[in-house]
């Protein structure tokens, strides 16, 4: 692996760092951070990457996507975390529009890719159930063929901002008769088709982005499933891969670090900065170096899929060693903000804060961070992946 960059690859690097400079992504940034505003300063900030040509970094070119290569995309992304601009809410445009694009037929393609792409669709996930979350195959949610349509019944949860979706792609079973994963179909839903009821769950951070979706005799039309029948399983495996690479987050974490830094710089103990401390050094460069390796990791799997070959196993790694460095840099900050962390702010808003500017969000981080190593199957679940496919036990 050729870690370098190319001339070209340096030009690019320019174009991306002058794109952000002037598309000002403070702006969006300020109101996605308000969940009071998050879904308008989203679509605001992806319509601007959608009109430049960027909003689909690694869609192919015929279905209106960038074309970038790998590199280019790792680029993108380093850049974008060092100029605090939003990433793109992943549902549509990470998870099931590249699904759509690979497994849909024409048709499928025409009707729903430019939604997508303007994000004048928004999208959720409907795969976890309460009953069915790391051993997804075992979920219930059925589709029972009825003429031209499905009539779908069940319960879907941890359905990440479905309050505001229009659509809904979903995991459900359309046979019971065989093993558990070849029962399974992928359907596309309309969240205003009569049935469908949206529950608000209050995470553990004060923030409303978390429900549960209930399905009572909901018709979809057969037009609205994925490839075949009882292959869904497959369909939602490649897309889990990709969903666990993103999840790993190494430009983040890195921005993560640096900010930490700069505060252990700062804050004093004892009359020294905290960076000075052997106990916090000791804990801070560990993670410093576990972070350098994921990231050589991700750059081989990132060269892997400029092979065209699907990130298998390398994808778990990715999930469990890049969600456990996430929660060390949450908890060494959080102790880092002292007392100050626990100050719970009645108004809300994001940026005010009591004592450490930085008490209130290092709360939040750390409180919502405990899922990372749960959601996207969760870190055990990949531990058993990793047995299986990469030592063959």
């Amino acid at each position: 692996m050729d870690a370098s960059l190319s001339s070209d690859d340096l030009k690019f690097r320019e174009e991306v760092r002058a794109f952000f400079h002037n598309a000002e992504p403070e702006a969006a940034q300020q109101l996605i951070n308000n969940p009071r505003t998050y879904k308008q300063g989203a679509v605001q900030w992806q319509k601007k990457l959608h009109e430049k040509g960027w909003i689909a970094p690694f869609w192919p070119k015929q279905y209106g996507g960038a074309g970038w290569t790998v590199t280019q995309s790792y680029i993108y992304e380093t850049e974008r975390v060092k100029a605090n601009a939003p990433d793109v809410v992943p549902f549509g445009l990470k998870m099931v529009g590249p699904v759509i694009y690979t497994y849909g037929n024409d048709e499928q393609k025409a009707r729903f890719l430019p939604g997508i792409l303007s994000s004048d669709d928004w999208w959720c996930q409907g795969y976890s159930e309460p009953g069915a979350g790391s051993d997804l195959a075992s979920l219930t949610t059925r589709a029972v063929s009825e003429g031209g349509d499905y009539i779908v019944n069940g319960s879907k949860i941890w359905t990440t901002y479905a309050q505001y979706a229009d659509w809904i792609f979903c995991l459900v079973r359309t046979d019971a008769s065989g093993k558990p994963q070849q029962g399974i179909s992928f359907l596309l839903i309309d969240m205003n088709t009569p049935g469908i009821t949206v529950s608000p769950i209050q995470s553990i951070n004060s923030v409303h982005s978390l429900n549960e979706v209930h399905f009572e005799n909901v018709r979809v039309p057969k037009a609205n499933r994925i490839g075949e029948e009882g292959q869904g399983w497959t369909y939602a495996k490649s897309l889990l891969a990709h969903e666990r690479t993103v999840i790993a987050r190494v430009a983040d974490s890195k921005k993560r670090l640096n900010t930490l830094r700069q505060i252990a710089s700062r804050e004093l103990q004892g009359g020294q900065p905290v960076i000075k401390d052997a106990s916090f050094r000791h804990r801070f460069t560990n993670i410093e170096v576990e972070l350098m390796a994921l990231e050589y990791m991700e750059l081989r799997v990132l060269a892997a899929m400029a092979r065209n070959e699907s990130p298998g196993a390398e994808s778990s790694l990715l999930k469990i060693k890049g969600t456990e460095i996430q929660q060390a840099l949450h908890e060494l900050t959080i102790e880092l903000a002292g007392i100050y962390g626990g100050v719970v702010l009645d108004d809300g808003e994001p940026g005010s804060s009591v004592g450490h500017d930085f008490g209130d969000s290092a709360r939040k981080d750390f409180m919502y961070g405990r899922a990372s190593t749960i959601f996207g199957g969760s870190n055990e679940i990949q531990k058993n992946i990793i047995a299986k496919r990469v030592l063959g036990l």
